[in-house]
């Protein structure tokens, strides 16, 4: 098995979405450069959400203007990604690819949750309505010739449900290939079809110990949707937050059973609001640095530059000196 690890930095969608104000989009678009200057595999850039919602990433095509300016086309990069919440969302992202007369965003994200109740505070639907929402959007990814990821918040434990079971988390992860599957299958003759698939498992609440997050790995890998002869390539990604410190070895765990694919947020900027208390804003996303540490000393590579990434985290850490709680994320 590969020892290659691949990072994706969440920093600008993630770590920004619960901001007090709003960045301006050039100081985003320059912290994503950085993150490409550092050689990290993919950025996740923005959000095409309501900006009644999240007005912080209300500005995602004027970010990807931007990006379309400083990355003209033959210019090696980073993959860019964005997240869709729904068909409207889908329809921002590939206005971007339009305008920009090129597959600026090379793949979109998804997200639903293994909690119940968490699905319904953060998306407004149950985990069956969040999948009835993905059909058009993936169907119409399919025909893109796009990659989708599929979030899935709460997989070690949800503020509102407590712990969650691994073979809950494995029955949405099934879900979501599956319908990512069917997408793929059933597009119109010519069209690519989906480029690449990934399930995203995300530690929302930080709750995780390597004892805790070992058995959702395991029985979301042990999925036999993983190997299907006619499908896209597939990939298992983790999402960690490092509210109680754990993440690192979290890490750690999550290699040893056969996780290449980590998010990561330069600065250790996001964290969700559920795990925050009124007088204490809860710790991010795991710290690029920190996972880039990791990942070297269980003895894997991460291909960035480490000066690079450290003058990307002192800029992300600049744009959010002051970080109350917000609204949630994966």
């Amino acid at each position: 098995m590969s020892r290659r690890v691949r990072i994706t930095d969440v920093s600008p969608r993630d770590g920004l979405q619960n901001e007090p104000g709003v960045i301006p989009a050039s100081e985003k678009a320059r912290l994503v450069e950085l993150l490409c200057l550092a050689g990290v595999d993919e950025v996740e850039v923005t959000s095409f959400v309501s900006p009644r919602w999240v007005p912080q990433l209300g500005d995602g095509a004027e970010v990807f203007a931007a990006l379309a300016a400083r990355f003209p086309p033959g210019t090696r990069r980073p993959m860019f990604s964005a997240l869709v919440p729904n068909d409207r969302g889908l329809d921002g992202a590939l206005a971007v690819n339009r305008a920009a007369g090129r597959a600026l965003i090379e793949k979109v994200s998804l997200f639903t949750a293994a909690s119940e109740t968490f699905s319904r505070r953060n998306t407004n639907a149950s985990i069956a309505e969040t999948f009835d929402r993905f059909v058009p959007v993936l169907d119409r990814a399919a025909v893109a010739g796009l990659r989708v990821r599929l979030y899935v918040s709460c997989v070690v434990a949800c503020p509102f449900e407590g712990p969650i079971a691994p073979d809950t988390v494995a029955t949405v992860a099934r879900q979501g290939l599956q319908a990512m599957q069917r997408a793929h299958d059933s597009r119109p003759a010519g069209a690519p079809g989906l480029a690449g698939i990934e399930i995203d498992l995300g530690d929302t609440i930080g709750a995780a110990t390597p004892e805790t997050i070992a058995p959702a790995i395991e029985r979301t890998l042990a999925l036999p949707e993983w190997g299907h002869a006619r499908g896209p390539e597939a990939a298992l990604v983790l999402h960690l937050h490092d509210t109680f410190g754990k993440a690192a070895s979290c890490v750690t765990r999550a290699l040893s059973l056969g996780v290449r694919s980590f998010d990561s947020a330069a600065g250790g900027l996001g964290g969700c609001p559920y795990a925050s208390t009124p007088g204490k804003r809860a710790p991010g996303n795991i710290a690029t640095t920190a996972l880039v540490r990791a990942i070297r000393e269980a003895g894997f590579e991460a291909a960035v530059d480490d000066e690079a990434l450290a003058r990307a985290s002192e800029f992300a850490a600049g744009l959010a000196a002051s970080r109350p709680p917000g609204s949630a994320s994966p």
